[in-house]
């Protein structure tokens, strides 16, 4: 495969009005499998964890910026830091 391959057919991110104006036929499935009725008979649903609790708490301003500095979502990567440690320490 050479490199233009690997170049997306435009030159910048489309907004999400560009994407729905964008007929379905352009959308490259190939990497998708087929979700055929064999794999909707072993689909499970998985809820998500129980509501999350809203509560103030000090960090370190460093361990704040480090988090921040990755962008949106840092609370979240802060709580999946956290999850992370709570799963090793039950083990």
């Amino acid at each position: 495969m050479n490199e233009e391959n690997l170049k997306p057919p435009y030159s910048r991110p489309l907004t999400a009005k560009e994407l729905a104006d964008r007929p379905d036929s352009e959308i490259d499935l190939s990497d998708m499998p087929e979700l055929t009725d064999e794999w909707f008979a072993k689909a499970r649903v998985i809820y998500p964890h129980e509501r999350k609790q809203q509560l103030t708490v000090r960090l370190d301003a460093d361990v704040v910026e480090f988090f921040k500095a990755k962008g949106k979502g840092y609370q979240t990567r802060m709580n999946e830091v956290l999850k992370t440690y709570v799963d090793a320490m039950r083990k």
